[in-house]
């Protein structure tokens, strides 16, 4: 067994089915162990960062996938990087494994060298701060001994990316004590004290009957703690709102929702948090988005409780009053136990709906107002659909307008936030979850950053649905420098006939130029499940709610 049939193995003993990658000179040997591979399917890419960005997908909605993208040396390698750093912000498990310039070889100007050395890019070095760990397997009896290290660290406290170099004369080394990796992921559990002095607060707090809210964070996503938390918020009556990251990890109809908090988030559920004496964040890291541009006295006149799994994030940006380093799911339900024994029932609470959702629009343009469209895709959307927007305007409308209570979950690109990581990221969700139908809301702008990766969902038949937001511009962007300086600059581009182009790549293409006629294309790209991109013409000169002075 040679190096590359060790990763392979390894990958397989650990339950990964999908990997995502391009081809190289440096890397091509494994692809031939891929190959023979009986439970791996290997998705070849038409530009290495879609793999960095379907792994990410991959892993994204599923704590125990890793999630695997692959490269040659030097050029391959470097495409990878936005996917990692999107990994690294967003806490996903991905390994990245890249072709590397063999020992004899290096300071030579071998091709496609990037060992740092003799003007030659450092690839080890950049992988180094883009993920949790970087490796070079310089003997093939490493190869096990690195494996499990990376996989482990993948998994460990706050997940994330790592990385492995194999030099080209290694990968057809043969590895004589191959073995298979034990995975020991120790959970992040809350320390009894923690939960002893928030459970004690809170106590006190509910009996004062004060005004106060929980705030869902991504974390709760992560740590598959959605039905905890909505047990936690119905056995105390809590209100709660959530994060854009987490926006549908509770349904949003409940009588307890007050739908997104922050820069672009609710009118009610804005007003309710600035009345709030005390808020209770679960797996927030209290980013740009959700805090008004890190307005600093946000929480001055609040009491608040933040559980994180990494202890990083506490008093980050805020100062916790009472803090908890766990994972969301344990100490939740660690909370719900120890606080029913100190509080007692309380009587069903609604509260006031104040959601841009029901607000009525007063457009009257004769191109299809977003808002609106996101309504329709919304009342159209199945039960426990993914809904993922990309970089852009899109990204808020479907915030605002999204109303998420069968099971789907609404995803945007996070804090890193590169354009186009959604329009594939997407593949590597339905890749992980293959029985639910994962749909992709993306600007023009971003789906042409990508867009070629549709011959690969053709190829490997990923039926991912794009909903194309074409209004021919960076439309925040152009609004932001309005607001700022009274004009724009660069801000308009061409699009092509986007339903010719998915046609011509095999996939279906509609186009839409009347709210009245999506229904009929979306139902049909549903049923057909084929990859399928919807192109709709939207209105340009209208803007979602956002904090206009800090994008």
């Amino acid at each position: 067994m040679d190096v590359n049939e060790a990763i392979v193995k390894t990958l397989e003993n650990i339950g990964v089915d999908h990997v995502f990658g391009g081809s190289g000179q440096v890397n091509a040997s494994m692809l031939l162990a891929l190959e023979a591979s009986k439970q791996i399917k290997t998705v070849i890419v038409r530009n290495e960062q879609a793999a960095s960005f379907m792994a990410c997908g991959y892993s994204m909605f599923s704590s125990d996938r890793l999630g695997v993208c692959f490269a040659t040396g030097g050029p391959g390698a470097f495409n990878l990087f936005s996917g990692m750093a999107v990994a690294l912000s967003d806490s996903l498990p991905i390994l990245g494994i890249t072709g590397y310039t063999s020992a004899p070889d290096r300071g030579k100007g071998a091709l496609n060298e990037s060992t740092g050395k003799k003007r030659t890019a450092d690839s080890h070095a950049m992988f180094q701060a883009t993920t949790k760990k970087s490796y070079i397997i310089e003997d093939a009896s490493q190869t096990c001994d690195i494996l499990e290290d990376a996989i482990n660290t993948a998994f460990e406290g706050r997940p994330g990316p790592v990385h492995i170099h194999v030099p080209k004369n290694v990968t057809t080394a043969e590895v004589k004590n191959f073995r298979e990796i034990k995975l020991n992921i120790k959970p992040v559990l809350p320390k009894p004290k923690d939960i002893r002095l928030v459970t004690d607060a809170l106590a006190k707090a509910l009996d004062a009957k004060i005004q106060m809210m929980v705030l869902v964070g991504y974390g709760t996503i992560r740590s598959h703690a959605e039905q905890d938390v909505l047990a936690f918020v119905e056995r105390f009556q809590i209100p709660f709102a959530s994060t854009m990251d987490a926006k549908g990890a509770l349904p949003e109809n409940h009588p307890l929702s007050l739908g997104v908090y922050g820069t672009s988030g609710d009118p009610g559920a804005n007003r309710y948090f600035d009345g709030c004496k005390a808020v209770i964040a679960l797996g927030n890291s209290f980013a740009q988005n959700a805090t008004f541009g890190f307005k600093p006295d946000l929480y001055d006149s609040k009491v608040l409780f933040h559980v994180n799994i990494d202890r990083e994030e506490i008093n980050k940006v805020y100062k916790a009053d009472y803090s908890i380093i766990s994972d969301i799911k344990s100490a939740v339900t660690q909370i719900i136990t120890e606080l029913s024994g100190k509080v007692g029932e309380f009587p069903k609470k609604t509260v006031e709906k104040d959601k841009w959702y029901h607000h009525k629009h007063d457009y009257k343009g004769t191109r299809i107002f977003p808002g609106d469209l996101v309504e329709e895709l919304s009342r159209l959307l199945p039960e426990k659909a993914f809904i993922i927007g990309d970089a852009g305007a899109h990204m808020l409308w479907l915030n605002c307008h999204l109303s998420l209570d069968k099971g789907q979950v609404y995803q945007n690109p996070g804090s890193f936030g590169p354009m186009a990581s959604n329009v594939n990221s997407s593949m590597g969700i339905k890749c992980a979850h293959p029985d639910r139908v994962v749909v992709c809301g993306c600007g023009d702008g971003a789906y042409q950053m990508a867009g070629f990766d549709l011959m690969t969902a053709v190829q490997y038949d990923i039926p991912v649905i794009w909903v194309i937001f074409n209004n021919g511009e960076f439309n925040v962007i152009k609004k932001f420098l309005i607001n700022m300086y009274n004009r724009h600059a660069f801000m308009t581009f061409d699009n092509p006939d986007f339903k010719a182009y998915a046609e011509a790549c095999g996939a279906l293409g509609f186009r839409v130029e009347k709210l009245a006629d999506f229904e009929g294309a979306f139902k049909k790209a549903l049923e057909s499940n084929k990859p399928a991109l919807i192109d709709v013409v939207v209105e340009s000169e209208v803007y979602p709610p956002f904090n206009l002075g800090k994008v």
